[in-house]
């Protein structure tokens, strides 16, 4: 029955500009919504003002606190596409090489989940005894970025078709143009997967980073923002700062699922147009 329903939902959703306007109007409309609560309750005394600012007050404090949040801002989203591009390259050349000899795969992937699931907030600090702070937040971003990178990629060189390898075999073909002209063009897909994920992922690693090693003074970033302003009781200028980086989360997705769907919609299944 709940088959059914949930066939009848996904036919009642209207196509074309009607389906596009309303993928992007619900959404805005609900946000709406939400604000408007959040303000009432504020307005009403439901919230304390002092630790959850209203709307207003928050947008307010994006022009009138925008000295410190505009370089903050800058300096993470630095740090966040420098790492990002580190973790693309590292979990690239990391599943080539794991492709193409079990040797290496088999003495270097234990690590790799290692370094996964090792807690960016308890390495960081160990991490600063030996490197510099800028370092630090660029190693953080790679540990927490390129993991999805590798396993997609991983997976998509190895989902290659049996039969287009036995065909290259036949024209003897040799390692590298297997790579180059078939595998890498089967994995895909699965890459630009990765580097979605990937692209979030640094952001947070960024901030997460920049909370483990105090990275503060004149060129600190949002992270420290949020982590000092409750301090000063500054609560709007701390969630503006949020909300910037929502907004930045946003921005980089939306900016990866375009790259991705500019370099696969003419070919692969998951982004071709269909009628039905």
């Amino acid at each position: 029955m709940s088959a059914l329903t949930n066939t009848s939902d996904l036919a009642s959703v209207p196509r074309g500009r009607a389906g596009a306007f309303l993928k992007w109007a619900l959404p805005l409309a609900f946000l709406v919504v939400v604000v408007a609560i959040w303000e009432y309750c504020v307005d009403v005394g439901l919230t304390p003002q002092k630790v959850v600012p209203a709307p207003s007050e928050i947008w307010a404090a994006f022009f009138r606190e925008w000295n410190t949040l505009g370089p903050a801002w800058l300096f993470t989203i630095e740090v966040t596409i420098e790492g990002f591009v580190l973790a693309v390259v590292g979990g690239v050349v990391l599943a080539v090489l794991f492709s193409m000899s079990r040797l290496v795969e088999f003495t270097l992937y234990p690590y790799a989940i290692i370094l996964q699931v090792t807690p960016v907030l308890a390495i960081a600090p160990l991490l600063l005894v030996i490197l510099s702070q800028g370092t630090v937040l660029l190693v953080c971003v790679w540990l927490v970025a390129f993991f999805p990178v590798l396993a997609n990629t991983l997976i998509g060189l190895r989902s290659t078709d049996h039969n287009l390898l036995n065909l290259f075999e036949l024209y003897r073909a040799s390692p590298w143009q297997k790579l180059w002209v078939l595998r890498l063009r089967s994995a895909l897909p699965y890459f630009l997967g990765g580097v979605r994920i990937a692209g979030g992922l640094s952001l947070i690693g960024a901030v997460v980073a920049e909370l483990a090693t105090g990275a503060g003074g004149a060129r600190g970033g949002l992270g420290y923002v949020i982590y000092l302003a409750p301090r000063y009781f500054a609560y709007p200028r701390a969630y503006a700062a949020l909300v910037l980086l929502s907004l930045s989360g946003i921005v980089i997705f939306l900016l990866l699922s375009f790259a991705s769907h500019l370099l696969l919609h003419k070919w692969h299944e998951s982004a071709l147009k269909r009628e039905n």
